[in-house]
């Protein structure tokens, strides 16, 4: 007895992008601080900061309050410039100006 294939309907895919939802447009500081912090670790500066941001980051997740986010962004800020100015590579100019705006937007 010969078997016989079964197709099956498989379904089809459907879009996924919300119509009404406006864009994200400004960086939240949380995803900016994710960043510094990478940035820290991977070139191995500041560790007290990026202690300090870890911290920050997880008090930040329970409350919701943002200004440790703020003061750590400000003070890596300064670290990151100073490193960027050795020309240590991995700072870019677009990572020190998505701090700045992020910064200028708390003010």
């Amino acid at each position: 007895m010969a078997k016989t294939a079964v197709k099956e309907s498989t379904p089809t895919k459907t879009s996924t992008k919300s119509v009404g939802k406006p864009k994200a447009t400004a960086l939240s500081i949380e995803s900016v601080v994710e960043t510094i912090h990478a940035k820290l670790v991977a070139l191995e500066l500041a560790p007290a900061l990026q202690a300090d941001i870890a911290w920050c980051l997880g008090s930040y997740r329970h409350d919701g309050n943002p200004v440790g986010l703020y003061e750590m962004a400000s003070q890596a800020l300064t670290i990151l410039k100073a490193e960027q100015a050795k020309k240590t590579k991995g700072i870019t100019a677009k990572l020190i100006s998505d701090i700045e705006k992020t910064l200028a937007s708390f003010k």
